[in-house]
Formats: C-alpha cells, sequence, structure tokens
C-alpha cells in the first residue's frame, strides 16, 4: 500500500511539474543498446509497447519504476531456431506463456525451423496471438511441410505439377509473412530432395525478399559429408537468390571433429564473393535428436514410420539396417554417447548402453526395441528422443567466436538448451571460459539477430522500437537445468517486458501474454 501511495504522489508531482511522464522508468543500469556500441549508464523509458527514451537519466517519472544500479539492461533476447510447440501450442494457458524462454530473458523465438514451419501462416499466426503466447514468434515456412503435403513421405523427385505445387506453397506462405523457407535436409522425406528441387522451391523465398534457413543435408559423415553439404547450401542461396543462414553450425560426430577450421573457410569464401552467409549455435556439447534420426538409414524411412517397421520385420531387410545402424552409431561415438531423454518411458534418462545392458541386449537391438514402442498415432516412436554428445569444445569455440555467427537454442524437450541456453552461453563461454566477451553475448543474442533475420524493430534499445527489454543481474544470471534435470528454469532476469508489458518480474513470470506474431511486411509480387 505504501508503494502504491507514494507512486501516486510521484505521478501528481510530475504532473505539477511538467517532467515527463512515461509507463515505466528502468533506471541506472548499465545499458548495452543491441548495437556494436560500448554500454553507459543511463534510463530507459517506456510508454505503452514502446521505447520512448534510452539516455542519461532525466528525472522522467513514471507508473513503474525499476532500480537498475548495477544490472543490465539490454533489447529482449532473440533465440534464432525454436522448438517450443509444446508451450506455445498447448492447451493450458500458463504453458503458452513459454516459460523456459521467458525465464531466459528471450521475448523473441524464431519458429518454423527445419522445415517443419506450415504452410498457413497467417491462419497459425492469428491462432497463436488469439490464444495468448509469452513471447513473440518469427514464422518460416517449412519444405518440409510442403513437400510432405505434396509427395507424401516417398523417396522420389516431384513431377513437374508436382514441383509448380510446392512452389505456389512456398510463395503463398512468403506472401503472408513467412521470413523465408526452412530446410531440414537431414531428416526423411526432405532428405529424398535432389539440390535442384530444393532451390527451386527456395528461389520462391528469394523472389520475395525472404531467407534460405537450413538444417543443412549433413552435418556430419551421414551422406555427403560436412563441407560438400555445406557447400551445397551455399549453391541452393546462390541459385535461389537468398541469404544463407546455417542453423546450429556444428561438426558433429567423430569423423568430422577437428573440421571447423575448414568449415568456417568455406562460409567465408563464399562471403568474400559478396553472399549473404550466416549462422546460428548454442552452446552445447550434445546435440537434440532422436533414435531414429541418429542411428536410421534414410532410406529405410521412404513411407514414413509404417514402412520401417515393416522392414524390422523382414530379416534380410533387418540384417541390413543392423550394420548401418552400428555404423551411425560409431559416427555419434558409441552407445555410451547417446542420454535417452524422453519423459515417461522405462528408458528415460538412461544411455542407451545402460539401456542395452540392462535389457541383456545389443546396443542395436536395444534402439530397435525402442523404436519398436509407437506413439499413440502409430505415426512415430513413442519415445526416442535423446542428446547426443558428439561436439568438440575446440570446434565449438571457434565457431562461436566468429563475427557472422549468433546465438540459438534449438530448444526442445527433454534437452537442457530448451531451459538453459542463453544463461549457459553467459556463464561458461562469457564468464568462466572467456570464449566471448559481454558485449559480444548481447549483440548476438540482440541486434545482430533482427539484422540477419530482418525482424522490424527489434532488437535493439531505441526511440520508437517496440518495447522488448531485459533486466538481468551480471551476478546470479545462470542456467540451473542440465541433462539429468533438462526442465528446470534459469536464474538472474530481474525483468523482462515483451511489448511494453511486463512479462518477467523478480524471476517469476506475471501471467502476462503479451507475445506476438511478427508477421513480415508483405512483399512484393504478392498481388493485392
Amino acid at each position: 500500500m505504501k508503494r502504491l501511495v507514494l507512486t501516486a504522489l510521484v505521478w501528481c508531482v510530475a504532473t505539477a511539474s511538467n517532467t515527463p511522464r512515461v509507463d515505466v522508468v528502468i533506471r541506472g543500469g548499465t545499458i548495452y543498446t543491441g548495437a556494436e556500441t560500448p554500454p553507459f549508464v543511463g534510463d530507459v523509458e517506456l510508454a505503452g509497447d514502446r521505447i520512448v527514451y534510452v539516455g542519461r537519466a532525466r528525472g522522467t517519472a513514471a507508473v513503474d519504476e525499476i532500480d537498475a544500479r548495477g544490472l543490465i539492461v539490454a533489447p529482449g533476447l532473440i533465440d534464432a531456431h525454436t522448438h517450443p510447440d509444446s508451450y506455445i501450442r498447448s492447451a493450458d494457458a500458463k504453458a503458452r506463456l513459454n516459460l523456459p524462454w521467458l525465464a531466459q530473458g528471450v521475448s523473441t523465438v524464431v519458429i518454423g525451423v527445419d522445415g517443419y514451419g506450415t504452410f498457413e501462416v497467417a491462419k497459425d499466426a492469428r491462432a497463436l496471438e488469439a490464444s495468448g503466447i509469452g513471447t513473440n514468434v518469427v514464422p518460416f515456412v517449412g519444405f518440409g511441410a510442403i513437400r510432405e503435403r505434396v509427395l507424401g513421405q516417398d523417396a522420389r523427385a516431384p513431377t513437374a505439377a508436382e514441383l509448380a505445387e510446392e512452389k505456389r506453397l512456398a510463395a503463398r506462405a512468403m506472401c503472408e509473412g513467412a521470413y523465408g523457407l526452412s530446410t531440414g535436409l537431414f531428416y526423411p522425406p526432405q532428405s529424398f530432395a535432389k539440390t535442384a528441387e530444393v532451390a527451386a522451391v527456395a528461389r520462391e523465398a528469394g523472389k520475395r525478399g525472404g531467407m534460405y534457413d537450413t538444417h543443412q543435408r549433413d552435418e556430419a559423415h551421414y551422406s555427403i559429408g560436412l563441407l560438400a553439404s555445406t557447400r551445397e547450401a551455399i549453391e541452393i542461396g546462390r541459385i535461389a537468390g537468398t541469404p544463407v543462414h546455417f542453423a546450429h553450425l556444428k561438426a558433429l560426430g567423430v569423423d568430422v571433429q577437428g573440421q571447423a577450421p575448414a568449415l568456417i573457410a568455406t562460409i567465408e569464401a563464399a562471403r568474400s564473393k559478396g553472399q549473404a552467409v550466416t549462422a546460428d549455435q548454442y552452446p552445447w556439447l550434445a546435440s537434440g535428436s532422436s533414435v531414429d534420426a541418429a542411428l536410421v538409414p534414410g532410406w529405410a524411412m521412404d513411407g514414413g514410420y509404417p514402412k520401417l517397421l515393416a522392414r524390422f520385420d523382414d530379416p534380410a531387410t533387418l540384417a541390413r539396417l543392423k550394420i548401418e545402424m552400428a555404423e551411425n552409431l560409431r559416427r555419434r561415438g558409441g552407445a555410451d554417447s547417446l542420454l535417452l531423454t524422453a519423459q515417461g518411458q522405462p528408458w528415460s534418462g538412461k544411455t542407451l548402453a545402460a539401456m542395452a545392458t540392462q535389457w541383456g541386449l545389443s546396443p542395436i537391438d536395444a534402439a530397435i526395441r525402442i523404436l519398436r514402442t509407437p506413439n499413440a498415432t502409430g505415426t512415430g516412436p513413442a519415445g526416442s528422443s535423446v542428446a547426443s554428445f558428439n561436439m568438440a569444445d575446440r570446434d565449438v569455440d571457434l565457431i562461436m567466436k566468429q563475427p557472422w555467427v549468433v546465438t540459438s537454442s534449438d530448444g526442445s524437450d527433454g534437452h537442457p538448451r530448451q531451459y538453459a541456453t542463453f544463461p549457459q552461453l553467459y556463464r561458461t563461454y562469457v564468464v568462466a571460459r572467456k570464449v566471448i566477451t559481454l558485449p559480444q553475448f548481447i549483440r548476438r543474442s540482440t541486434g545482430a539477430t533482427a539484422d540477419m533475420y530482418r525482424i522490424a524493430q527489434r532488437g535493439y534499445l531505441r526511440r520508437g522500437y517496440f518495447a522488448d527489454v531485459v533486466v538481468l543481474d551480471p551476478k546470479t544470471y545462470a542456467p540451473r537445468a542440465d541433462y539429468m534435470h533438462p526442465r528446470v528454469p534459469g536464474v538472474g532476469v530481474t525483468a523482462l517486458f515483451v511489448n511494453g508489458r511486463r512479462a518477467v518480474s523478480d524471476g517469476a513470470a506475471t501471467g502476462v501474454a503479451a507475445g506476438r506474431a511478427l508477421l513480415r511486411a508483405r512483399p512484393g509480387g504478392c498481388g493485392q
């Protein structure tokens, strides 16, 4: 009650003296604007859903004030690659707040990645906003969704008519506000598409000013290899006339560890010729995948999961599968390197090696037993998600240091990166190991990301920009999730504003669902 009376008194005095008045003043913090400029101590003022002032203190009165002395004030963090569907599409309004990201200080997430984004972009945006979401979302249209709609799960090339339909769906999505085309060429049925097909569909994004965002065909040595795959993605962007963005750039598995210098040189060569090529990265040594994606060869997924089960039942095909799955397991680093992360299963929280021992099976037979357990709809295995420990520090560090790399979580259920990526990056790679600096951490989590994705009026603390603002305590900002306890929110976020509304206060969610679907302005070539 005393605080309310004091606030009212301040407001009345401000009115009488013509002092500027706003909704929120964040006072005395160390301000990082999101640009490549030095931080400074000052105030940030918010009115409605906009930032109205950033600078030295000027004595503005406000309804809500935050004492940010000793704290970091920055644009709300932007996660360049996420999988938040179990939250933002939940029937539970609290889940739709997207707490795993809010608790990290993230105000905006990029969705529809790895080729999984819907081509009904406008309809999806309306549904998300109507349901009430906690973070902003930036949508991509997924090549996988398009291809599956047109060709199903089949391993074949499209006919001329089918390719025309793929292109039509991509164009429609771009005209409805998608930021570009995303692909996951490692995953069936997208992996069945040849370069020319992908480039033809991506060209529809390029014509309309969009990006080509890719989980490239091979991050390891499963098919064409890491470097050839990188060159393929760059070539797709060249043909399509789009900027190329590599999702979660890495050198995955024992066969390619140590190839980060060559990977970076391949991208730098394209950039030196004037091509726009960028990437994002998460600060973890384990990727998030599934038993089937990690171990099952692509040809065995032709026709989808029911056909895979049929192949398990054929002795000759099963013998071939076991040989190839064993080789893929070797690429991943062995059965001890796969931590089974699905919830509610007998194998939850155990390695594939441990389950093989428990069941008295070989690791491959244990994997097949898991894959034979269907989900409720019979469209896939019930609980095959894994954390795959397959990266080397030297590669992660070198990629992280590149100025064209920004931050992403690739946040998916069962992996600590969903709850802890940004505090993990700060605490481990900025504070403890000093791989990058604090200004680089802020820049690559805010303004640089907004620039790469062309997200209008976000990512910076600037007058007139949308009021996405985070206040972090540099002494306490830290992850609490780990591989055995992946669903624990981080700490150290004093406040987070999303579109001018406080979504986090003193480390706790307020329950305010202030997120929006950030559709691109209607580009040229879309008609009326």
